[in-house]
């Protein structure tokens, strides 16, 4: 079952990363993602169907069933809340954890996330801005838009990071664009051109493939 609760959790990500989240999810995207061959995936994505947990539509994707979000969710509130005490209790960077939060998450039982989760500070959020699914496996609906749509002019707080690579996140941690820091769009070039950022006193300038992995809310 674990097996099964990773290629959920990783359809559920990646479904977030749409500009639509409930548009089908390609198989080839899942392979890429899973590090895995496509015939490998072909595999479980029809194991994942005659469990209840996916619908697949040839030429389409897939996309979770209630019941597989509920078993995604499961999983990534463990690896959240893993997440979160890898980088609040152990003193780990946010580029280090994304595997090692992954496999601690498949050992964890309710009783010990919780006290995890405790330790940490109660969280509602893991380092990268995302909320961490609720007991009965709920989260909030989303109320954030990617950076590389906002306008000149406006001012917005960062509300997550969508990548999991670690030299983008080190790259984004050098220049202090982590969750909860507040920035104003200065100017944003035409034709998917780079963005300019004003952060406390300081400009920053960054591309527009690494600004659609940013999550802001607009404060103006």
């Amino acid at each position: 079952m674990a097996e099964l609760r990773d290629y959920l959790a990783r359809i559920y990500s990646l479904s977030d990363l749409q500009a639509k989240p409930d548009d089908y999810v390609s198989t080839s995207a899942l392979a890429d993602a899973m590090g895995v061959t496509a015939p490998a995936v072909n595999r479980m994505v029809t194991k994942l169907k005659e469990n209840g947990y996916l619908h697949h539509e040839p030429y389409q994707g897939i996309k979770l069933t209630d019941a597989g979000r509920r078993e995604a969710l499961g999983k990534l509130r463990y690896q959240r809340i893993a997440a979160a005490f890898l980088v609040t209790v152990m003193g780990f960077g946010w580029h280090e954890i994304e595997e090692e939060s992954s496999r601690m998450s498949g050992a964890l039982s309710e009783l010990i996330a919780g006290r995890m989760l405790a330790m940490a500070g109660n969280p509602t959020r893991d380092p990268f801005g995302e909320p961490i699914p609720a007991v009965d496996r709920t989260v909030p609906p989303a109320d954030d838009t990617a950076l590389a749509s906002a306008e000149d002019g406006q001012q917005a707080i960062i509300t997550r990071i969508k990548t999991r690579e670690s030299d983008r996140l080190e790259y984004l941690a050098a220049l202090g664009l982590w969750p909860d820091a507040s920035i104003t769009i200065i100017h944003k070039a035409p034709f998917n051109g780079p963005m300019q950022l004003k952060l406390a006193e300081e400009y920053r300038i960054i591309g527009h493939n690494l600004a659609e992995l940013i999550c802001v809310r607009p404060l103006t």
